[in-house]
C-alpha cells in the first residue's frame, strides 16, 4: 500500500555516516532505494538540529544536510522528486516517483527573525518542528516538570506561527509543550500536525499527545503520525520493544477520539532506538496488514496511510 511519512531522520544519519547521498545507506532505516521497494509516496527529511551547538555551528549542520538532500535528489532523480505543495504530490505519482517534503527539526536557527522562514521556504521547507527538546525563540518543549509544560510559545514563536501558516509552511507541534501546543491551536486556522506522536492516554510520555489534544488537533483538520518509538508507544517506558500491535492500539485510539481523519504515519525512523518488528521502511506493510486484521477498512486504511497527510499538503501548503 501507498504512505506519506511525515519523519524520518536519514538526513542526520547519512550525515554522520559521511555518506553524500541518502540513496543506499547501510545499517539504517530509510534510504532511497528501500524506499522504492516499500510502496512509499511520499516522505518527509527533517533537517534535525540538536541544539548543544553555537547557532553558526547549527547552520554549518543544516546546510551539510541540505547538501546531502540535494545530492540525493540529484543522483535518485529517476525514483524521487522533491514536493512543495499536493500538486506536486499528485504529479510525482502520476510519474511513478516518490515525493520528497524537506523539514526542519527545532525552529532555533529561524533566531526571532521572518526573514530567516523566508529563507528556509526558499530552500524548499514546507515543515518546521517548533522545538525539539530545548527552549528556543518559537517557545518550550514537552517536560516532565509541569510548569515548563505550561508555558507557551514566544511572543516571536505566535508571529512566527501565523508566518508559516500565511506562507505555506505547516507547523508541528511534535517536541513541543502542552502550553505550545494550546498556543498553537489558538492560533491557526489551517490545520497543523503533531508530525511523529502519539497517545498520552497510552504511553505516558510527554512527546505524546493527551486526549483534548488530539480532539482539538482533529478540529483544526490536522493529522498526527504514529511514532515507532518504544517509549512513545509503550505504557511501560522500560519496554523497550516496538509491537506492530502497539501501534494499533494508538491508531483505534486516535480514531475513537479524533475520528478516522486526524491520524497518519510519522515513524520518527533513524531517530528512534529499541527493539523493532518494523525495522525498516520496507516492512510498513505489516502494520497496514495488522491494522486490516483488527476490521480497518480499505477506505480507513488509505486515509491513514495516505489521504489525511495529502488533505493538510492541500490545505496547509
Amino acid at each position: 500500500m501507498n504512505y506519506i511519512d511525515m519523519h524520518c531522520d536519514t538526513l542526520s544519519e547519512a550525515l554522520v555516516r559521511g555518506q553524500k547521498t541518502a540513496k543506499s545507506l547501510e545499517g539504517t532505516m530509510v534510504d532511497v532505494e528501500r524506499l522504492k521497494r516499500s510502496g512509499a509516496a511520499g516522505q518527509f527529511f527533517a533537517m534535525f538540529l540538536p541544539q548543544k551547538e553555537s547557532i553558526p555551528q547549527l547552520n554549518t549542520l543544516l546546510e551539510k544536510m541540505y547538501e546531502i538532500y540535494q545530492n540525493t535528489l540529484s543522483e535518485c532523480s529517476d525514483i524521487l522528486a522533491p514536493a512543495y505543495r499536493a500538486e506536486d504530490l499528485e504529479k510525482n505519482r502520476r510519474e511513478g516517483k516518490i515525493s520528497a517534503f524537506l523539514t526542519i527539526e527545532n525552529g532555533v536557527v529561524a533566531e526571532e527573525k521572518l526573514e530567516n522562514i523566508q529563507r528556509f521556504y526558499r530552500k524548499g521547507v514546507r515543515l518546521i518542528t517548533l522545538t525539539w527538546n530545548d527552549e528556543n525563540c518559537f517557545g518550550y518543549p514537552h517536560s516532565s516538570d509541569r510548569e515548563e509544560m505550561r508555558r507557551g510559545l514566544t511572543p516571536f514563536g505566535k508571529e512566527a506561527v501565523s508566518y508559516m501558516e500565511e506562507q505555506g509552511i505547516l507547523v508541528d507541534v511534535s517536541h513541543l509543550s502542552d502550553g505550545g501546543f494550546y498556543d498553537v491551536a489558538d492560533i491557526m486556522k489551517k490545520p497543523f500536525v503533531a508530525s511523529h506522536s502519539n497517545c498520552r492516554a497510552l504511553a505516558p510520555a510527554t512527546r505524546n499527545l493527551t486526549d483534548d489534544m488530539i480532539r482539538l488537533l482533529a478540529e483544526h483538520g490536522g493529522v498526527a503520525g504514529i511514532n515507532f518509538e518504544p517509549s512513545f508507544l509503550n505504557g511501560n517506558p522500560g519496554d523497550t520493544l516496538s509491537r506492530v500491535e502497539r501501534m494499533c492500539d494508538h491508531v483505534e485510539h486516535f480514531i475513537r477520539i479524533g475520528g478516522v481523519e486526524c491520524v497518519g504515519i510519522g515513524t520518527d525512523f533513524d531517530g528512534i532506538g529499541g527493539q523493532f518488528e518494523i525495522s525498516d521502511c520496507t516492512q510498513m506493510e505489516k502494520l497496514f496488514t495488522a491494522l486490516r486484521k483488527r476490521g480497518i477498512s480499505e477506505g480507513t486504511l488509505e486515509k491513514i496511510a495516505y489521504r489525511n497527510v495529502e488533505r493538510v499538503i492541500r490545505e496547509g501548503m
